[in-house]
């Protein structure tokens, strides 16, 4: 416990400049047992504060804390609980009763008696002690007057006393004179003794001898003592006196604490009535604007704006524990409250009539705008609803109910008015593209019959634009123009898509009214795109209705709506993906690419239906130059497009279904040659290709040119084939001998294979008869190709370098098999070419 004692006093009460005077190790009574201390203890500075201070254990370690603290002046009661018997419980009654059990009674007693002495010293309050041994408050009573009572403030010092410096250095003078001392204590011992009687006996014989001096030492120690009982009288006056002294100054220090404690209060309350004043005190001109303003004017929507901020601080500031229980607060709240339900109404009903005038209006009609074909300008309506847009968001948060009605009625009547705008502007869109009406004349259409004629226009441009502000968003169709079928082409087609585009000039196909500035939480961003949807929801069946118009004009109109309209939802989801304008083209797209795929469908489904005529020749066949047509109108289009690999798809499976539709028409061609039709057509997609160099199509192209080739080859040596045929003949034996092992300078010693047989054969092939075959051929080759391809010239040519190439292999083995004969051709090369010169140029 000592241990325990000095560790308390020197980490919690010594740095609090107090000490530790009794100790006791405790626990509540009643409950589990968790050990704490009871530690009595004064402070080191007058006025001395003596306290009661309850000391435990933390639980994250090994030291102690300080609990809580009691003032020895606010203990009434020390209950033992039994006088007589050994008992270690026992209460201490401050402001409420404290049960406790101490570890020991020995404890227990120890530190009550510290109790009672303390407060025999320091209080004039007597605590008052119940069943407490008398015995035990006898033991504490001081046994002399002059002793003072300090309740065991000092440690008993203990009957052993260690010994200083100058003793040990004397003890060891002494030892060292005897030798013996260590060996033999007892001898040490009996000098020591005989050393001691030789003092005792000469301090005797001196005290004797100075008798005299002895007296006079009396006597002046009597004096002194009378003296020292002199000054204790004086000194008990004195504590007497400075006992009322001290009880007076305890007094003031209490005074002085109270009038403190009340200065503070009183700078608290201050400063909370100088918040409340400062922060829920609203302006007059506030309240008149919130009860009166002009919501029509700019200067009064101004004024209700800053009004309505100024009602909503108030209302929203954050109160401190216990204002809302004042009276005055309460009535503030109510009449704030009042004020906004008051200007809640009157900005919700000024807003319901401005959307009805909004919604009925008539002033813009699109008859006005059908020249430009755009919608009507409405800036001025937003510019008046923007005029708002703090109020509503005011609204929004102080009334939510009634901001989402208006909300509500808003969407109503603009998508009457919208809806209204949209369908007229569409339908204006419609007569323009197909002039069925007389109307149609004045901008210079024609062709304006009561139905389709197969005419070609398209959409070229649909364009829904998102502002940065996400407040305006606006679109512009363009003027289209009406061809008819006859005058279809590439160019014409072309022409449709750089037809003159007419801007808005502000007018909207799409615009957010929101009155409230825009916002960036995805809430928020959900909430305008369900409000677009709600009054633009014409717009989408409107457009696809379109689209369906111009895709039945012309199915090629498909390529340049995917282009545009992919380029549109490119923009607006580069501005936000999320948005009603990237939703709503979105979908659009999606319609436009299923026409662009059944467009592609459709050309494909054609080239599988081609029947051609058994009584004319073929030529290039009608899906091989559409094919020419769509590749020379889509690179036009697709040009720097976003959706460059949709085309890409597309040409693959065209020029798949193409390559196989070619060769099943050339083996069902009876008039025309399986040979030319594969040759013409190839070459046919082997020039398209060169020219347009499309990427996707370089190995279909190089497939194309080798088709063309092999197929020229196989054409020319099938047209060719033997014009020299007895000869042929003759020399194919030949070539049979020299196989079977005949050495070729032999060949004319065989009876079939002389040199006069040789010379009939030649005799039968003059010049002229060789002309007249060519000339025959040429005209069969010229039957049997078209001339669109002009490929004549070609498969001519080619023809005469086949001719040529068999003449110099029978002169080859005339020169072999027959050395030195002097049995020649009757025509030369330079014959041949100037046959086939001819030939051409009589043709």
């Amino acid at each position: 416990m000592t241990a325990i004692k000095h560790a308390l006093q020197r980490d919690i009460f010594t740095p609090n400049d107090e000490r530790l005077l009794s100790i006791v190790n405790v626990c509540k009574a009643g409950k589990k047992k968790k050990n704490c201390f009871l530690c009595a203890t004064v402070t080191t500075e007058r006025p001395v504060q003596v306290k009661v201070v309850k000391v435990k254990k933390s639980d994250k370690g090994d030291f102690y804390k300080r609990q809580i603290a009691w003032a020895l002046r606010d203990l009434a009661v020390v209950d033992a609980k039994d006088a007589i018997k050994e008992n270690p419980e026992f209460d201490l009654h401050f402001e409420k009763i404290y049960k406790w059990v101490a570890s020991s009674t020995a404890e227990k007693n120890a530190f009550i008696s510290c109790i009672w002495k303390l407060n025999q010293r320091y209080l004039r309050k007597k605590i008052d002690f119940v069943n407490v041994s008398s015995q035990l408050l006898e033991e504490s009573v001081p046994s002399g007057e002059n002793q003072s009572v300090t309740g065991g403030d000092e440690e008993v010092v203990d009957e052993y006393q260690e010994l200083n410096a100058r003793e040990e250095q004397d003890i060891e003078i002494m030892m060292e004179g005897c030798e013996y001392a260590i060996s033999n204590a007892e001898a040490f011992a009996e000098k020591l003794s005989r050393e001691l009687q030789v003092l005792d006996g000469a301090n005797i014989q001196s005290i004797m001898a100075s008798e005299k001096q002895v007296n006079i030492l009396m006597k002046l120690l009597d004096e002194a003592l009378k003296e020292v009982d002199q000054i204790e009288l004086k000194l008990s006056s004195y504590e007497e006196m400075l006992q009322s002294v001290k009880e007076q100054m305890d007094q003031i220090s209490e005074s002085n604490h109270l009038i403190h404690l009340s200065n503070t209060n009183n700078v608290k309350l201050l400063s909370e009535i100088e918040f409340l004043v400062n922060h829920m005190d609203l302006a007059k001109g506030h309240i008149k604007a919130l009860q009166e303003g002009d919501l029509a004017s700019s200067r009064g929507i101004e004024a209700c704006t800053n009004a309505a901020d100024a009602l909503l601080q108030c209302m929203n500031v954050a109160l401190r524990p216990g204002h809302d229980m004042l009276l005055a607060v309460k009535q503030q709240q109510q009449r704030f409250s009042d004020l906004r339900e008051l200007f809640a109404r009157r900005l919700a009903s000024h807003l319901n009539n401005v959307f009805v005038q909004q919604g009925h209006d008539q002033s813009s009609t699109l008859a006005q705008h059908s020249i430009e074909l755009t919608l009507p300008n409405h800036h001025p309506f937003h510019r008046d609803l923007l005029r708002y847009a703090k109020l509503m968001e005011w609204l929004k948060s102080t009334d939510y109910g009634k901001y989402e009605g208006l909300t509500k009625n808003y969407m109503d009547y603009l998508s009457r008015l919208y809806e209204r705008e949209i369908k007229d502007f569409f339908e204006v869109a419609k007569i323009k593209m197909t002039g069925t009406t007389k109307e149609s004349k004045k901008f210079g259409l024609h062709g304006s019959s009561g139905k389709l004629t197969g005419s070609t226009s398209s959409l070229n441009k649909l364009s829904v634009q998102s502002s940065g502000n996400r407040r305006s968003q606006s679109s512009s169709l363009l003027d289209m123009g009406n061809m008819s079928a006859s005058d279809l082409d590439v160019a014409d087609r072309t022409k449709f898509d750089k037809a003159e585009a007419e801007d808005l000039d502000g007018g909207t196909l799409s615009r957010q009214h929101n009155c409230g500035t825009p916002l960036p939480v995805s809430s928020e961003k959900d909430m305008i795109r369900q409000m677009m949807i709600k009054i633009f929801r014409c717009i989408e069946p409107e457009l696809n209705n379109l689209i369906a118009l111009g895709d039945k004009i012309d199915s090629f109109n498909s390529l340049y709506m995917l282009v545009k309209m992919s380029h549109h939802v490119w923009t607006a989801q580069n501005v936000d993906p999320a948005s009603f304008l990237s939703t709503t083209l979105g979908n659009v797209l999606v319609t436009v690419k299923r026409n662009f795929d059944k467009c592609i469908s459709n050309q494909i489904r054609q080239m599988e239906e081609v029947k051609i005529s058994k009584k004319s020749k073929v030529g290039i066949l009608p899906f091989v130059a559409e094919f020419e047509e769509f590749a020379g109108l889509a690179e036009s289009i697709f040009k720097n497009a976003e959706r460059r690999g949709d085309l890409d798809k597309a040409y693959t499976k065209l020029i798949r279904g193409v390559f196989v539709n070619v060769e099943k028409v050339a083996n069902e061609s009876q008039k025309t040659p399986r040979d030319v039709v594969m040759m013409e057509n190839f070459h046919h997609i082997f020039a398209t290709l060169s020219r347009l160099k499309i990427s996707c199509l370089e190995a279909e192209k190089k497939d194309a040119k080798q088709k063309y080739t092999d197929h020229l080859q196989s054409y020319v040596i099938y047209s060719l084939g033997q014009p020299l045929e007895k000869l042929n003949h003759f020399f194919e034996g030949v070539e049979a001998r020299v196989a079977q092992g005949i050495r070729e300078e032999e060949v004319s010693y065989q009876l079939a294979f002389n040199k006069q047989e040789l010379r009939k054969v030649i005799k039968e092939y003059p010049g002229k008869e060789v002309k007249k075959g060519l000339d025959n051929l040429y005209k069969k080759v010229d039957k049997h190709l078209c001339e669109e391809e002009n490929l004549l010239q070609v498969v001519w040519h080619s023809m005469q370098d086949e001719f040529i190439r068999q003449y110099k292999h029978f002169e080859g083995l005339i020169a072999r098999c027959y050395p030195g004969s002097g049995v020649t051709m009757e025509f030369t090369i330079q014959d041949i070419l100037d046959y086939c010169s001819s030939i051409a140029q009589s043709h």
